[in-house]
């Protein structure tokens, strides 16, 4: 054979090989993106989670917080509905108003 066949031949494998070597690289490269997105997913599962558990208690604080003031409220109308210096219907005009 001549030699510029052999010539053809060692380049066409060459391409072949660095082709083959490039689909490698390329697919290592994706195989690790993939595993980066699955833990970024994770990381961000695990935040909806958690700050879905502190929306949830900060709520039910703010329930307690409200249901505390509303007893308070009707513990201080007690009070000055026993409190003979304190006039009630003066107290309840006044509570309108605000």
């Amino acid at each position: 054979m001549d030699a510029w066949i052999w010539i053809l031949i060692a380049v066409a494998v060459v391409v072949v090989l660095a082709l083959i070597w490039l689909s490698a690289r390329r697919s290592r490269r994706r195989d690790e993106q993939r595993n980066e997105a699955r833990e970024l997913r994770q990381q961000a599962e695990t935040r909806a989670e958690e700050a879905d558990e502190r929306r949830a208690a900060a709520e039910q604080m703010a329930q307690r917080a409200e249901a505390d003031r509303r007893e308070a409220e009707m513990t201080a109308q007690r009070a000055n509905e026993l409190d003979p210096d304190v006039d009630v219907n003066v107290e309840k005009e006044e509570q309108a108003r605000t």
